[in-house]
């Protein structure tokens, strides 16, 4: 498990509410969403709930990469690339059920291993 730099985890805790999160599906067609309902678990890992989701779902379990989108509170992007996993029990998926709220299903948890991070064109991580 890779430890992500001071600069990521402070532009995380500093984040705007909404971020995006991107997949691609297997024709390399992407899929962007809004997400409120996303946490971080460990050193490297971002957790989005999913509630909703729908074409998002079909192309995690087609294999798809993803990307989550973010902005800090002062207006710095960041964007975290990395492999997807997808957990519908266990401890992502438990922790996941702490903190999304109540009135979202929460289906399962879509956590992003991260592996790079960049903040415009300046590769901060990976």
């Amino acid at each position: 498990m890779a430890k992500l730099p001071e600069i990521v985890n402070e532009a995380w805790i500093n984040r705007e509410e909404r971020t995006i999160f991107t997949t691609v599906d297997k024709d390399g067609i992407p899929n962007s969403v809004y997400i409120t309902c996303t946490a971080r678990y460990g050193e490297d890992l971002i957790v989005i709930a999913d509630n909703y989701f729908d074409k998002t779902k079909k192309n995690i379990f087609s294999g798809s990469k993803g990307s989550v989108l973010f902005i800090t509170k002062d207006g710095k992007a960041f964007q975290a690339k990395g492999t997807i996993e997808y957990h519908r029990e266990g401890e992502v998926f438990e922790d996941m059920k702490t903190w999304n709220p109540e009135k979202h299903p929460g289906h399962a948890a879509a956590a992003l291993k991260v592996e790079e991070v960049y903040s415009g064109a300046e590769k901060v991580f990976g």
